[in-house]
């Protein structure tokens, strides 16, 4: 009688659970907007009144994308820099990590310190542009690799779950003659797989997402990110008047920006929403053993 009780839906709970409903069609019916007006016919798009389905489906839009060469090739840049930064940069912050979280290391705490300052308090754009100007990284694909290869919060997160680890395994690896870099990547790395995904999630999607970077420090169209090309289409296009005419070889067919920056957009979007789900059981619980635990 008790237990039917407990699982007695009250009016509060029917309450919740609607105003969760509307939050998740708030935040979802834009991507699914953006989605059928992608995919229908950009003349006919442009009367309006589509709201749920393709009025005019229409894959023109996405022929124009994947036919511009400048469009492709800057979503390879964005592969690229996405793969080989999230990769460099969560081994390189695990590292320091690991090694901050040996207590005996000297000057420990003047690091720790030292890095948490600059969690709030950065030298401003202009300092780091000429800094990096003055490193050689302006217009040079590095630019999107080395400054982000340590994240002081990421580290701490990585730094938290470290301590947690049991003392006795690198004990005994010692005793069997293991030195530091073998125990910490054929060891500590393999147990630390919730922490690792968290922090590649982190990485991933800030460099998929990231612009800024391609508009400050890269002055070259072959080396430009997508998101940047996205930028810059949207900023200097009219949806209302703009026109893009269809690449050699398609049918005599105009598509209106507003349908390629769409098109664009859920190419760009859609790799990184594949990706989530698979890393989210491992996000939840690296977040949790990263900052509870810790």
């Amino acid at each position: 009688m008790g237990h039917s009780k407990l699982n007695r839906l009250t009016a509060g709970d029917y309450i919740i659970g609607m105003i969760m409903i509307i939050i998740c069609f708030v935040a979802l019916y834009p991507v699914w907007y953006t989605v059928i007006i992608s995919f229908n016919d950009s003349s006919d798009a442009l009367r309006g009144g589509i709201y749920w389905l393709p009025r005019k489906f229409s894959i023109e839009s996405y022929r124009t994308v994947f036919q511009d060469k400048t469009i492709v090739r800057a979503f390879l840049v964005t592969v690229l820099r996405t793969v080989l930064g999230t990769v460099t940069s969560v081994f390189f912050t695990a590292m320091v990590g690991y090694a901050f979280s040996k207590k005996h290391i000297m000057g420990n705490k003047v690091y720790t310190i030292i890095g948490t300052i600059t969690m709030f308090f950065g030298g401003g754009l202009i300092p780091y542009f000429i800094t990096l100007k003055n490193l050689g990284l302006y217009n040079n694909f590095l630019v999107y690799i080395i400054p982000s290869l340590f994240n002081f919060y990421n580290m701490i997160i990585f730094m938290s779950f470290f301590r947690e680890l049991p003392a006795g395994l690198e004990e005994s690896a010692k005793l069997d003659g293991a030195n530091d870099m073998v125990i910490f990547i054929k060891i500590i790395l393999p147990l630390s797989m919730p922490v690792l995904a968290t922090i590649a999630l982190f990485n991933g999607v800030g460099h998929w997402n990231d612009y800024f970077t391609g508009v400050m420090y890269i002055n070259d169209a072959e080396l430009q990110p997508i998101q940047t090309y996205l930028y810059r289409v949207v900023a200097s296009a009219s949806a209302s008047k703009a026109v893009v005419a269809m690449p050699a070889g398609v049918a005599a067919q105009q598509v209106s920006s507003q349908s390629v920056r769409l098109a664009t957009m859920v190419v760009t979007t859609f790799p990184i929403m594949c990706v989530y789900p698979f890393l989210q059981k491992y996000f939840v619980k690296g977040m949790l053993i990263g900052s509870i635990k810790g």
